[in-house]
């Protein structure tokens, strides 16, 4: 298990990562680490499959209480386990270090490196879109990868603070659509903003049809309301992680549905249904019927901002995940080292970088980013399910007799170095409705990975191989060590 806080003579000799980020900044993390590009996109997505403004906001609605239930479990593995790694350290203490690791690799090669790689790229055609540079978009995509990159390795302090930056820019620039939207705009006929025509609550009757259509519907919203998971990567770089991180991820995810549901009910409002669903780009329409060409390039900027901002978190977080690894013997050696004066993982970073930058360049970004999804859901399920094992633990340890509880997982050590036990830890958050929330979690997320695997498994398999290819880099690893 990765201890930070060890208090041994040999461990004061070495650096340590150092706990400079507060609540506001875990809080940016969170948002910065959900909203990227799609809440601009996929509305559009989201018409195409229901066809009521009650349906598309209720999709979105119920798109946010799955979030919501998920940043509740974080948050509760956050106060359980507030180590560095995250998601990392919840699956190597509740099952094997195996799982942990092949966490950790499908992060590297597929899910967070090619989910950069291709935000990178769309972050380089808005700015190419608004400066008509005469350079290629993998140029823009990895100059931008580059300088995050040595921005991070300049310190924590520094890297969150430019994410914050970034995040505040990328709430302005969506109150800014909100507001103009909202304020600028006449309402279409028909639209949620058009109180003289009411539509149908439902676009058919209720039968099984419609609940394919609201699955459906629920694919891009569920993909938009992801990223809840990379703040709990920083967890050993948040002071009183126990408590400001849970506090994060719940007011973080609050925040970000408050926002979508506003984008959702303007773009209605403004376009209407057909409209809606007829565009690609419903926020840059709203932004031109509000203020014309220049509105759409204002949006453009915003769009720019906010990829770089989710770029900018991506890669403050995920080296984290690396780091962790490389503690626990399963990685490079180097890759767990700090730097002396920073106090941060610079090669660990400066993998996350160079591999996004090479995965930017190449352009096979997209393929990766269609084996990322039963990947990335399946270690969801995963990481829910530890909720149970956690608690089936705490239950053991606070027996006063029994062998069950001399055989516990011992007491955690709390960031200042005392030890509390897991049932006085707990208190801090805890999953509201549990276990049936937790369940209905796992089966959401699971049902996703079922989904993906009929629609398109070829992609799946390739996953799934890439998964399995880690497996004898594990064995590897843990023999050297």
């Amino acid at each position: 298990m990765v201890n930070i806080d060890d208090s041994d003579s040999t461990t004061k000799l070495q650096p340590r990562l150092a706990r400079r980020l507060g609540l506001f900044d875990a809080t940016m993390i969170v948002m910065g680490g959900i909203i990227g590009s799609g809440i601009f996109m996929n509305p559009s997505v989201v018409a195409r499959q229901v066809t009521t403004p009650f349906l598309i906001l209720g999709v979105w609605v119920l798109g946010g209480l799955v979030a919501l239930i998920a940043a509740f479990i974080w948050a509760e593995l956050a106060a359980l386990r507030p180590e560095v790694g995250g998601q990392y350290a919840y699956l190597r203490e509740a099952y094997h270090p195996l799982v942990a690791f092949l966490y950790g690799w499908g992060l590297l090669l597929v899910i967070q490196t090619g989910g950069m790689a291709a935000v990178a790229v769309t972050f380089a055609r808005y700015f190419l879109e608004l400066t008509r540079a005469p350079v290629s978009d993998s140029v823009v995509a990895m100059t931008a990868l580059g300088g995050l990159t040595l921005i991070n390795c300049l310190g924590v302090r520094t890297g969150s603070t430019v994410q914050s930056v970034l995040m505040v820019l990328k709430i302005l620039a969506i109150i800014a659509l909100i507001g103009c939207g909202f304020f600028l705009v006449i309402p279409q006929t028909g639209s949620v903003g058009e109180a003289i025509a009411p539509v149908a609550l439902l676009d058919q009757p209720a039968s099984f049809d419609l609940i394919t259509a609201v699955g459906a519907a629920m694919v891009p919203v569920l993909f938009a309301f992801g990223g809840w998971q990379t703040a709990s990567f920083v967890a050993g770089e948040i002071r009183d992680a126990r408590k400001n991180l849970p506090r994060a991820l719940v007011v973080g995810v609050i925040g970000v549905i408050v926002l979508y549901l506003a984008v959702n009910f303007v773009c209605l409002r403004v376009l209407g249904v057909a409209g809606l669903a007829a565009t690609s780009t419903p926020a840059s329409d709203v932004m031109r019927f509000a203020l014309g060409p220049a509105g759409a390039r204002a949006l453009a900027a915003g769009i720019a901002i906010s990829t770089l901002g989710f770029l900018s978190q991506g890669m403050l977080t995920a080296p984290r995940v690396y780091f962790a690894m490389a503690k626990d013997g399963l990685f490079f050696k180097s890759v767990g080292r700090l730097h002396p004066k920073t106090q941060v993982p610079i090669i660990a970073i400066a993998l996350q970088g160079i591999l996004a930058m090479i995965i930017a360049r190449s352009g096979s970004y997209d393929k990766i980013l269609n084996y990322v999804v039963s990947v990335d859901f399946i270690f969801f399920g995963a990481t829910a399910v530890c909720i149970f094992v956690f608690r089936r633990r705490e239950a053991a340890v606070a027996q006063p007799f029994g062998r069950a509880s001399s055989a516990a997982t011992p007491p955690h050590a709390l960031p200042d170095g005392r030890a509390a036990a897991p049932s006085d830890v707990g208190r801090i958050t805890r999953v509201p409705g549990h276990p049936l929330t937790t369940l209905a979690f796992i089966a959401i997320c699971w049902l996703v990975v079922i989904n993906t695997v009929y629609r398109y498994p070829e992609n799946t398999l390739i996953g799934l191989a890439i998964l399995v290819a880690g497996i004898p880099f594990f064995f590897f690893w843990r023999r050297r060590q």
